[in-house]
């Protein structure tokens, strides 16, 4: 991971260049002409980490969605609500994809797999 680098000519931040000819990653001064090559190919790298109560709420903000398909012919085996919001996504550890419930009972939220 790269951190901010700074021209060692003018002191100004250095941006990311690619020299197309040679297929290598520069840094580059815009206020005078040093360049110098980059020790990592890596630009910007973006980590996102969850608490297991934010994966809990944003599976419960599901059933709110207005944009996802709603079924009236499931029923939630802990309130016994008959509404749940549905979609399909990658299950961790299996090929293909999974079909994913929601219930859409406020008070519960419970959620399963077909």
């Amino acid at each position: 991971m790269s951190t901010m680098k700074f021209c060692r000519e003018c002191n100004n931040i250095l941006y990311p260049k690619e020299e197309k000819q040679q297929k290598v990653l520069l840094y580059a001064c815009r206020n005078c002409d040093h360049q110098e090559v980059a020790d990592n190919n890596c630009v910007y790298r973006n980590e996102i980490h969850h608490s297991v109560g934010e994966r809990t709420q944003v599976l419960q903000d599901v059933a709110a969605d207005p944009t996802l398909p709603r079924t009236k012919t499931v029923r939630c085996a802990q309130c016994n609500h008959g509404e749940a919001v549905f979609f399909q996504a990658a299950a961790r550890g299996e090929e293909g994809m999974t079909l994913f419930f929601v219930c859409c009972n406020p008070n519960c939220g419970h959620r399963w797999r077909d």
